[in-house]
């Protein structure tokens, strides 16, 4: 099925932007002016305010992988339509999501936040900087980086946000690497065993 938003003005696809590899996954709403312009998720304002909040946890902007609920401008700057979410997400967002396979993916705002969690009437006041599992995903979701352009008093959460994904971050490394090393203890012990069995033979 053809993208609904293919054929309604957008300049070009902006498919996500970052490190295929990366540790955090953003994910906002859809591609503005800008970014239909441009081809990249989040260079207008919000983005750069982006930027600089990657900044401050010691990242940049090529360290993570950055991308939307749908990859064309929607008419207007308008919400995405249901049927639009439904194409964009099922065809490209959730395959984004297992290809890159993050520690973790903050999901930037309420709209994001809505779709990738399935919740309705989300308010990001009660949920930001919590937790929640998506599939094998781990899900943050944040402050959009424009609600502290439009209400200074928003920058504070937003900055804790952004404090929360470092510390999630280490968090599942260090769960990761628990899990590595007790498989290699596994298979250590296996090993001897097996070698122990056959010296027994002789």
């Amino acid at each position: 099925m053809l993208c609904p938003l293919a054929e309604q003005g957008r300049t070009q696809v902006v498919f996500g932007h970052g490190n295929p590899r990366a540790d955090i996954m953003f994910i906002g709403e859809g591609p503005g002016s800008n970014e239909d312009k441009q081809g990249i998720p989040f260079v207008g304002a919000a983005g750069k305010l982006l930027t600089q909040l990657l900044e401050t946890i010691g990242l940049e902007r090529e360290d993570v992988y950055i991308t939307n609920i749908v990859k064309c401008r929607p008419p207007g700057n308008r919400d995405p339509k249901p049927e639009e979410i439904e194409t964009c997400t099922n065809r490209y967002l959730f395959s984004q999501m297992d290809l890159i396979g993050p520690k973790v993916i903050a999901t930037l705002g309420r709209f994001a936040s809505s779709v990738i969690l399935e919740m309705k009437n989300v308010a990001m006041g009660g949920i930001h900087g919590r937790k929640f599992t998506k599939g094998t995903h781990l899900v943050v979701p944040i402050y959009h980086p424009a609600a502290a352009l439009h209400s200074r008093a928003n920058m504070k959460p937003l900055t804790e946000d952004f404090e929360n994904l470092r510390r999630y971050v280490e968090e599942k490394a260090g769960e990761e690497q628990r899990v590595l090393a007790e498989a290699v203890q596994i298979e250590t012990h296996h090993v001897f065993d097996e070698k122990a069995e056959q010296m027994g033979l002789f």
